[in-house]
């Protein structure tokens, strides 16, 4: 460190001394930098002595031209990893098969270790099983360990194998809000030296929303599986100097709306301008008047409005939250001093930012809305949305698919085509009384995921409507499903001492566990009698939940229509029972006293909201909750598990040794071309790595329960596909199955199905993948615009290669599923602007050649011959973006890349 002591700074808090790499030694104007720029700034300065920082990289930072597009490649060193179970799962045992891939190369498999400190939560196994009792959350914690007793078996074998890694054990939050509330340290303090350094807290995580902890100033966001192994690894995750969107915020929010209605005003906003792969930062004067609780929301919807991170400045809000939240009064000064004395505090460290464009919103115009059915960036006025759904319904009849294109029976429930609305309402008989259900009713409302439960205004809210509603003896209609899943025990404990906990169980919103339920599909399942009419009449039903997410076939399969919407809206909707009643102007029931009652009439002021939240939420509630977060109780604690450095791989459905790395060289082979490949699919637009990667629950006539039942599983045991994402085995046959999936290839099925070439043969993509495999045949995807958009599912990109994909083209890609693809080995291209699979007639029955790449280069002539014989090419990009991606990309993926750099 000798050669940067001129770089190095000191400051003193309580008689302490610090140092850190001061950002004003570079002699250039630091204040034209926005915040994210200072922190990646600082990042490379700290790391200048490492072969990975060039002198150059630092000059080009620090003079920061908003005026040219850079292509520059930073490396950038993350301070700690954090994951969730379903993403975290696969990592750890990547890292164990990489351990027996060491030591089958002759290497040390010790090496295979943690070298940040990495926290995984457990949080996205529990699903909502059972609903609207008072024992709900421990019949469904129990259900949830009783399922996934291997995979929990698994990470207690991880946590005592790897330095570094600690678990947090389910039914302790959702992996964002234990984050925000307890492991972020928004300043590092590192005592391993003689005087302690101090750095900016920055992670990424395997989670696309781990953007949320951008609310409380801390620099991070959602990576795929391998990448994050990577960085566990201590490899850099290597990037071009990012383009910074400013988002001035001016106003205060109006009565009657929430940051609900903010984010999704925003993500429409943000969608339209185009910020995928682009850096977002908030700044004005409306930042001020936004609680963190209130920025977190917004951070946390980075991935649904495309930005690679949504980031607000520290500030009084920030050391306010901190407090609140338990952090000790010392760390807090040292934020605090550590970011004035680096230009990173409050809104006068971005007083002078330069941005690459700058966006406005005035928070004084928002107004009350929903999103949906299909996308969170359709936003929909809430006096609009029963209009919006008709019209959305009409337009789906007039697209309807005719019966006698359907698919054999075997795959109807699973994926097949549908005339869809072809009823309006069908009778049912539940709990020995009848109903009709209708066309357009409610029947899951959930307040669920991370997005809103970290906001004690928004849940307050919906507290006090339900409140209001029980006193005027209104009732949930009895199709609904109901539920409420926070992301923080702290929640609970919040409502429980305003005397409100009561008001939402009293309407059904029982707690049904701490973790991710509704928003990432484990809805749970319907009650039978209310699926049996929903598939009766193929009804259009919808679901309306507090979520980031509401893409096709991803809330539950009987679902067509998800609306995303504040808490206090998700009670409204359960008590309409129906999309089509317009909520703003017609009754939400009747009351005890025969009157027909509005939302306005039950809707709380933002002073009842405010006068709760200061009287209830307390320090104290954190550091209980928070004292004992590694703890897990009995049945955690009795889980048994082997005590080894490497694992043994027991026979298990849930956890298997994967085949990446088998018959690996010491050597990486040269790059060669794709000759006569077969498209296995053909996508057209927004085709999201929900529609790619295994999701949801596993359909009993489909390849994954096949080998499922094929290996002693019985369907009530099958789990969900997330759930199983340590089981390479399952998770390929899953892939490319989502039943809202459209293969342009096989048209007239939703699915996964597709027409073997040159026969034509219909069949599941599995089958088909294992034939050309068989053959060896090599396959390529073709898709449209936003291939791969949503969450970061390193599945989306094992799947495909597992299953024999060399290449994908499409027309653009979302930045964290591109990468993931080059992690996994498979080439990314990309049309020409303006060009598609429609500019060369392509219908997907062709056979593809596609030249070998080579370092730096920029594109790639495709040969296209048709089954008439006629044979057409054209130049693709190589969406390789930096040299270190084509480092991966030569040596197989990224895994391969960093056992052979430890060898």
């Amino acid at each position: 460190m000798t050669s940067l002591n001129k770089h190095i700074s000191t400051l003193t808090v309580r008689g302490k001394e610090y140092e850190y790499f001061d950002l004003n030694t570079l002699q250039v104007d630091i204040k034209r930098l926005p915040l994210t720029a200072k922190i990646l700034l600082e990042n490379l300065l700290r790391h200048s002595d490492e072969p990975y920082v060039q002198p150059e990289d630092i000059q080009t930072l620090a003079k920061w031209d908003t005026t040219s597009s850079f292509d520059t490649e930073i490396a950038f060193v993350p301070s700690r990893v954090v994951l969730q179970d379903f993403t975290g799962v696969p990592a750890v045992v990547d890292l164990a098969a990489m351990r027996n891939a060491m030591l089958d190369l002759g290497g040390d498999p010790n090496k295979i270790n943690p070298l940040k400190p990495v926290d995984l939560v457990i949080d996205h196994s529990i699903m909502v099983d059972e609903f609207g009792q008072a024992d709900s959350f421990k019949h469904n914690t129990e259900i949830e360990v009783k399922r996934n007793k291997e995979r929990y078996q698994f990470l207690k074998w991880g946590q005592s194998a790897f330095d570094n890694f600690k678990v947090v054990p389910p039914g302790k939050g959702i992996v964002h809000q234990v984050n925000l509330e307890y492991l972020a340290r928004v300043t590092f303090v590192d005592e391993q030296q003689e005087t302690p350094l101090l750095f900016p807290d920055t992670l990424v995580g395997t989670d696309s929303h781990t953007t949320m902890i951008n609310g409380l100033g801390v620099l991070g966001w959602g990576v795929g599986g391998i990448e994050a192994e990577a960085a566990m690894l201590g490899q850099p995750v290597t990037m071009l100097i990012p383009e910074v969107v400013g988002m001035e915020l001016q106003g205060k929010l109006p009565p009657g709306t929430t940051a609900t209605d903010l984010v999704l005003a925003v993500t429409q906003q943000l969608r339209a301008f185009g910020v995928v792969g682009k850096f977002v930062e908030f700044f004005g004067a409306g930042v001020k008047h936004l609680t963190v609780a209130d920025r977190a929301t917004l951070a946390n919807m980075s991935p649904e409005y495309g930005a690679t991170c949504g980031l607000f400045p520290i500030d009084e809000q920030t050391t306010k939250y901190l407090t609140l939240t338990g952090r000790s009064e010392l760390q807090i000064e040292i934020i605090e001093a550590y970011s004035k004395a680096q230009g990173m505090w409050g809104s006068e460290a971005q007083e002078h930012a330069e941005y690459h464009a700058t966006l406005a919103l005035n928070l004084d115009t928002v107004v009350p809305a929903i999103a949906g059915p299909k996308r969170p960036q359709d936003r929909i006025n809430l006096d609009q949305a029963a209009t919006s759904f008709q019209d959305w319904l009409t337009e789906q009849k007039e697209l309807a698919i005719k019966p006698e294109d359907k698919l054999e029976e075997r795959f109807d429930s699973e994926g097949g085509a549908e005339n869809i609305g072809s009823k309006t309402t069908v009778a049912y008989r539940h709990n020995e009384q009848d109903y009709d259900l209708h066309e357009g009713a409610v029947v899951i409302a959930a307040i669920t995921s991370c997005t809103n439960t970290s906001n004690p205004s928004v849940l307050v809210a919906a507290a006090l409507l339900a409140q209001k509603a029980n006193e005027l003896g209104l009732t949930v209609k009895p199709w609904v499903k109901t539920s409420f899943a926070p992301g923080s025990q702290v929640v609970t404990e919040y409502l429980n001492k305003a005397g409100l906990s009561k008001e939402l169980d009293k309407l059904g919103f029982n707690l049904v566990g701490y973790g991710c339920t509704t928003c990432i599909g484990n809805s749970g399942p319907l009650p039978e009698a209310i699926s049996e009419a929903i598939r009766k009449g193929d009804l259009t039903v919808t679901s309306v939940l507090s979520g980031n997410r509401n893409f096709e076939g991803r809330i539950h399969s009987d679902v067509k229509a998800n609306y995303l919407a504040s808490p206090p809206l998700v009670v409204a909707y359960a008590l309409a029972g129906n999309m089509k009643i317009d909520i703003t102007k017609e009754p939400l029931g009747i009351s005890n006293a025969g009157k027909p009652i509005y939302l306005k009439d039950l809707w709380p002021s933002q002073q009842e909201i405010q006068d709760i939240v200061t009287r209830v939420v307390n320090k104290s509630m954190f550091t209980e909750k928070y004292g004992s977060v590694y703890d897990g109780g009995d049945i955690w604690e009795n889980l048994e598990t082997v005590d080894a450095d490497i694992y043994d791989w027991p026979d298990s459905t849930y956890v298997k040794k994967p085949t990446f790395f088998a018959n690996m060289p010491v050597q990486p082979e040269p790059t060669k071309a794709i000759q006569n490949a077969r498209c296995l699919l053909k996508l057209a637009d927004s085709v999201t790595t929900d529609h790619i990667s295994p999701a949801g629950s596993i359909g009993n006539q489909t390849p994954a329960a096949d080998y499922l039942r094929d290996n002693h599983v019985e369907p009530k045991d099958f789990n969900s596909y997330g759930s199983r994402r340590g089981n390479h085995e399952v998770m390929m046959r899953g892939t490319f199955a989502n039943v809202r999936l459209k293969n342009q290839l096989a048209p007239g099925t939703e699915g996964g199905f597709t027409r073997k070439q040159p026969s034509g043969e219909q069949m599941t993509v599995f089958e088909a993948a294992q034939q050309y495999i068989a053959g060896k045949i090599p396959t390529i995807v073709i898709a449209g615009k936003e291939y791969g958009t949503g969450s970061s599912r390193d599945w989306a990109a094992k799947g495909p290669l597992l299953l024999g994909v060399k290449a994908v083209i499409a027309e653009t890609y979302e930045r964290i599923h591109r990468s993931n693809l080059i992690g996994m080995g498979i080439l990314p291209l990309q049309f020409k602007p303006g060009e598609g699979a429609h500019t060369y007639n392509l219908d997907g029955t062709e056979q593809f050649t596609i030249e070998a790449v080579e370092a730096g280069q920029k594109q790639v002539k495709v040969e296209v011959q048709k089954s008439d014989g006629d044979i057409v090419s054209f130049d693709t990009d190589i969406r390789i973006d930096t040299p270190n991606e084509f480092e991966y990309f030569r040596h197989g993926g990224i895994l391969q890349y960093v056992i052979r750099s430890l060898l």
